[in-house]
């Protein structure tokens, strides 16, 4: 595999086509699969369980800071979306980040995402084996989890086909029930749904107003609302292994938009519409239930454990994939072990593997050490999608007018009013930074991911300089 080692690269960024990091990859997802694998990527157990302290926190304000954190996202997603359809490469954003800023950006990021990516399939698969548990006490969590992680990495190792399909169809039931959810919703707040009353505005302005904690919880209610978001930038990834690349790319970002308006705006709208904010149950067993709950729907627990197990079983999936390419490209570039690039019937096995057994050892250590080691892990990659954001735009903003010099005709996403609405989305990180050093809730979590990302960015430029004294 090719090493680079200039820095800064001595060819136009531009110029290189996919970095040479996805020639022995397979292209065996289909448009189907990339417009599920994003709306997948939307809808996570985030948005059924965590949204329920963003409800307590900010009230039915919560519906604006979803839209505002949204718009963010927007902005991410079309940033990426411009960069990955002028160039899809599996390594995503951190290929873009080397072309624009230096080998040591690709490293940093990239290897950032990998530890986020495997701590998180440890985090869901914990998730998914309590739920189970739950139905069957007495079996132990740590089974399940292996289980779990047994049929993923059978899926993953397979075929590239093999994980969509698995995707496919997890997305497939996330959103019919996400669907269901919003018709009864809308139906139950028009007052047309047999047995309920529209509850007019009553939840809305009752119990302290729409916004009942004042700004500091409309804060609190942002900053968790930004990090129900992630996962979306699974679907540039995947895009490299598409059959067609470019236009699969192009087509999933632009659909991505309404969607998040859909199903995150919507769906807390509709959440405070019907439930009083301040209902224990919406922060206990969360807020999709409470809404159920009060509409009638029998079973309604039930329903919604399963839903939420299908979404952390299709985040395993998902994120077990993401982990596996992001650390085949960092090593196609030059940036890991040789080992862990080797790619057999078009699957970087080696990468699958340790991926999988990284997030089962953050399983472990959640037995192990569940007072200090782990705790420290979770706040590690606490902000991390956050400086994922950051270098998306700082490349964006970089490789947007060499793309416009050297090669327009690859441009078919562009990022709207650009420059300015980079500028404001790099602004509006900038502030998320400064929100999350004033709340102690967070503030834990933004230094352990600064330290993580000091690191690397260290580790990187030592690199860099290296292959740049080797190649002088």
């Amino acid at each position: 595999m090719s090493r680079n080692t200039a820095s800064p690269p001595t060819r136009s960024p531009v110029a290189v086509s996919g970095t040479g990091d996805d020639s022995a990859l397979t292209h065996g997802l289909k448009q189907r699969h990339l417009s599920m694998i994003a709306l997948g990527g939307v809808i996570g157990a985030g948005l059924f369980v965590g949204s329920g302290a963003g409800i307590a926190a900010a009230g039915p304000s919560i519906v604006v800071a979803y839209a505002v954190s949204g718009l963010l996202v927007m902005l991410v997603m079309r940033m990426l979306g411009e960069m990955s359809a002028a160039n899809p490469a599996s390594g995503s954003f951190s290929v873009h980040a080397e072309r624009a800023i230096g080998p040591w950006a690709g490293f940093t990021v990239g290897w950032a995402f990998w530890v986020l990516l495997c701590v998180a399939v440890g985090l869901e698969g914990i998730g998914a084996a309590k739920i189970v548990t739950g139905w069957l006490p007495g079996t132990p969590e740590w089974a399940w989890v292996a289980l779990f992680m047994l049929v993923f990495l059978g899926t993953n190792l397979a075929s590239v086909k093999k994980f969509g399909e698995f995707e496919f169809w997890f997305a497939t039931l996330k959103v019919v029930a996400i669907t269901l959810f919003l018709v009864l919703g809308v139906l139950a707040i028009l007052g047309v749904l047999p047995g309920t009353d529209a509850p007019g505005a009553t939840n809305l302005r009752g119990e302290g107003g729409f916004m009942p904690n004042g700004s500091e919880g409309l804060v609190i209610g942002l900053l968790a609302s930004v990090f129900a978001y992630g996962g979306l930038e699974t679907v540039t990834i995947a895009a490299a292994e598409s059959e067609n690349p470019v236009r699969g790319v192009a087509k999933a970002v632009r659909t991505a938009m309404w969607r998040i308006a859909l199903f995150y705006v919507g769906s807390m709208a509709v959440v405070v519409t019907l439930v009083p904010w301040d209902d224990p149950k919406v922060v206990e067993v969360g807020p999709f239930y409470a809404a159920l709950n009060h509409l009638g729907i029998s079973g309604a627990a039930e329903i919604m454990n399963v839903v939420i197990l299908v979404a952390l079983l299709s985040a395993m999936n998902a994120n077990i994939y993401g982990s596996s390419r992001m650390a085949c490209s960092l090593v196609a570039r030059g940036q890991g072990p040789k080992r862990l690039g080797r790619i057999s019937s078009g699957v970087p096995r080696a990468a699958v593997l340790v991926s999988s057994v990284f997030g089962f050892l953050c399983v472990l250590l959640s037995y192990w050490r569940p007072d200090d080691v782990f705790p420290w892990l979770l706040n590690m990659i606490g902000a991390v999608i956050l400086v994922v954001w950051i270098f998306i735009a700082l490349s964006q903003l970089i490789l947007r007018g060499r793309l416009q010099r050297e090669a327009p005709e690859k441009l078919v996403v562009r990022m709207w009013f650009f420059p300015v609405l980079t500028v404001v989305a790099l602004l509006a990180m900038l502030g998320i930074f400064v929100l999350m050093l004033r709340q102690p809730g967070t503030r834990d979590q933004l230094m352990a991911s600064g330290a993580l990302t000091v690191a690397l960015a260290a580790v990187g430029l030592v690199r860099q300089r290296r292959s740049a004294a080797v190649t002088g």
